[in-house]
């Protein structure tokens, strides 16, 4: 392109490798079943979308507390709202629970959060979207499976590609399924020979619940309650991996928070997602069943507290640690590079928390004579430092 600036010609590149990927793409898609008046309603005008890319590969240096968190996700006008919900819809809604054994409040939670009820449902085009996951290449794997998830969606007349729209990662719909998940467990509810999780209330509340019904849900089983723990409690005994039934843990002095006997069930775990100075709650096969949904403790959490409040139930009662600091992602870095050095391990040092990190603030901990709750902090930090 002669007298082109290095910028436009640099874009005419770029839009041109994209191109060639969506038509290498397309190629693997015929073969995997994907028909030629299909590729055409999706590919014709795919736009990569820099945003997505931006939003991908962006690494939040500033992490959430727990409380934060659920402070937004708890929020009033959020509890109200979904009042109104469940008095307007409860006799469809209840209809649905109870064939998939899973509780409408629980439903209109996640709804609640995912959404906020349907008022938001992203305003991305999934096509778009996962090409340019795709294209980008750092989950071209993933992305690539997805695309063919959402070719095969568009196949089926679910949904027109227009109205395909969800967030930058792909996730679509009211209560934000992924398209391989929308395979998986979307149900067509209302009848009318679509499964619609973008505009029909039915097959948002029946896919939703046909997901966590499939993935574990135990009917009539809570996801959990808050409890008090009993003086002298060890607290490296909250982990997830430490499950007994809740006989047990009534035996050790655990009570709930009204005196009330605790519910039974088999595989109970204490949780602590704030420090021993924090709440303490008494989690179950539900509660991990809504983590395959999401796996964030605090989503989790949140689910749980929000459908509690929705049943007219109480709060938290217990006081969050406020004083507390999050540790940024270079903090916990470092939290995890101290541990290892001091023999403490703790997984390859990323930023995140996980297991492996708790497991190493714990040992640490205990080497402090501290209770020893996987909890990290500045002091913590400090300590090691």
């Amino acid at each position: 392109m002669v007298g082109a600036s290095p910028a436009l010609s640099g874009e005419v590149e770029h839009s041109q490798k994209f191109a060639r990927w969506v038509a290498e793409f397309s190629t693997s898609a015929r073969a995997a079943g994907i028909d030629e008046a299909t590729l055409q309603w999706a590919f014709d005008g795919v736009r990569f979308v820099p945003r997505v890319v931006a939003l991908d590969s962006a690494q939040p240096e500033f992490t959430r507390t727990v409380w934060d968190y659920l402070d937004s996700a708890l929020s009033t006008q959020r509890i109200v709202r979904g009042q109104d919900k469940l008095r307007q819809l409860r006799p469809e809604v209840d209809t649905i629970a109870a064939r998939y054994g899973v509780p409408t409040e629980v439903l209109v939670a996640i709804w609640g959060l995912e959404s906020n009820y349907g008022s938001n449902v992203g305003d991305i085009p999934t096509i778009d979207a996962l090409a340019t996951l795709g294209f980008e290449g750092r989950r071209e794997a993933w992305a690539r499976g997805q695309l063919l998830a959402a070719l095969k969606i568009l196949q089926n007349r679910d949904i027109a590609r227009a109205q395909m729209i969800g967030s930058w990662a792909g996730a679509m719909g009211q209560t934000q399924f992924l398209p391989s998940n929308f395979l998986a467990y979307a149900v067509d509810a209302d009848g009318d020979g679509r499964r619609d999780i973008w505009g029909s209330v039915p097959d948002v509340m029946a896919s939703t619940a046909n997901f966590l019904a499939r993935s574990g849900w135990q009917a009539g089983q809570p996801w959990g309650l808050e409890v008090r723990l009993p003086r002298g409690f060890d607290h490296a005994r909250a982990d997830a991996d430490l499950r007994q039934p809740t006989a047990q843990w009534a035996s050790e002095g655990v009570q709930s928070m009204d005196g009330a006997p605790l519910p039974a069930l088999e595989g109970a775990t204490i949780l602590l997602p704030a420090s021993a100075r924090g709440p303490a709650f008494l989690v179950g096969a539900n509660f991990r069943t809504i983590l395959r949904y999401n796996n964030s403790t605090s989503y989790a959490l949140a689910v749980g507290l929000l459908a509690q409040k929705l049943m007219g139930g109480p709060a938290v009662q217990a006081s969050w640690p406020r004083d507390l600091q999050a540790l940024t992602s270079s903090q916990v870095r470092a939290l995890q590079t101290a541990l290892n050095a001091r023999g403490f391990d703790s997984g390859t040092p990323d930023g995140a928390m996980g297991p492996a990190t708790r497991r190493g603030v714990r040992q640490y901990q205990l080497s402090l004579g501290l209770p020893a709750d996987g909890y990290p902090t500045l002091d913590l930090l400090q300590r090691l430092r």
